[in-house]
């Protein structure tokens, strides 16, 4: 009887399959449901449709750069690539020509350091506020008052800035500031990109474990010290990178600098001095009155392919800066 009740244990231990394997009714069944769901008609087409998306922003983005690419080769056959990136004097569109991009980048350059001056410590002021100070009232309106900004259009900012900031604070500080200026267009340029920073800088503070905040706070530590010394430290990397993002949008920024830094290609570094910007160019450019095929239709190309790989070197500096300084929290 021992014997042949451990054999009939043995067998019916040998016939236990583990739970979840695939001969299990529960992994039949989760099988069964996964290969019905893959093969019903709607989600393979739901499926195909995102896919197709996806595709159609990866050609689109290889189709621009392709012809940004192919013209500006064009534009360097006849044109010296030194010449281009090294010349201090812009003027593609009157004779004698020069093809001296630097005046485009150094006034595309002050109009984003501008901007910066004004977003940086007013957006960041704003996400330490929000996040730290604020009760859930305030915070409840300010923060959708800030991201108002935001859905502003541009070209408003620009009115704003020749009608207001210009003739009220430029030419109140300074009398002889003329109407277009960069210092004007960059202020415009800072206010518009301050929700930029303060919304990205104010989720990547609250995405600090609250228990940092708290052990500090129970140390004795002030609001403003466990701010400075804790959180803003701690998400330095969501910080870093909302600056550099709001400093590629500066960059990109076209119809603030249109209106209220002027069309005139300078290499200075006067403030106060009207301006062109890679972006003012562009426009200059895309007016219809020059011929297609021409140099000067090329330049618009090139200068494009110029203003791409600083957009693109932000970028890549923004995702670097973000894996180099991101704290992972358990």
């Amino acid at each position: 009887m021992v014997e042949g009740g451990s054999a009939l244990a043995d067998k019916a231990a040998g016939s236990v399959t583990p739970v979840g394997s695939k001969s299990t009714p529960t992994g039949m069944a989760a099988r069964s449901l996964r290969g019905s769901t893959e093969n019903r008609p709607v989600e393979r087409i739901v499926r195909g449709l995102l896919a197709a998306c996806g595709l159609l922003s990866i050609a689109t983005t290889i189709a621009i750069v392709a012809v940004l690419i192919g013209e500006t080769i064009g534009f360097f056959t006849e044109v010296s690539p030194v010449d281009f990136f090294t010349g201090t004097k812009w003027t593609p569109l009157f004779v004698p020509q020069n093809f001296g991009v630097l005046p485009l980048v150094v006034g595309t350059l002050q109009i984003a350091i501008f901007a910066m001056l004004v977003s940086v410590p007013i957006g960041l002021a704003s996400a330490i506020y929000l996040s730290m100070y604020a009760p859930a009232r305030v915070r409840a309106v300010v923060k959708p008052a800030l991201e108002v900004l935001a859905g502003i259009p541009t070209v408003v900012y620009g009115y704003f800035a020749l009608t207001f900031i210009t003739p009220t604070v430029i030419q109140g500080l300074f009398d002889r500031a003329p109407v277009f200026n960069a210092l004007s267009a960059g202020i415009a340029v800072g206010i518009m990109t301050i929700p930029m920073v303060s919304s990205l800088s104010e989720d990547a503070i609250q995405a600090v474990p609250r228990s940092l905040r708290d052990g500090a706070l129970a140390l004795g530590a002030t609001k403003f010290e466990v701010s400075t010394r804790v959180m803003v430290p701690a998400a330095l990397s969501g910080i870093m990178a909302s600056i550099i993002l709001a400093f590629s949008r500066a960059i990109g920024e076209t119809m603030i600098v249109v209106l209220a830094a002027g069309a005139t290609p300078k290499f200075t570094f006067d403030p106060l001095q009207s301006i062109q910007t890679m972006t003012g160019f562009i426009v200059q450019i895309s007016l219809g009155d020059t011929p297609r095929g021409t140099i000067e239709y090329k330049t618009l190309f090139a200068v494009g392919f110029t203003l791409f790989l600083m957009t693109l070197l932000m970028n890549i500096l923004s995702a670097w800066v973000t894996r180099r300084f991101r704290e992972v929290y358990e």
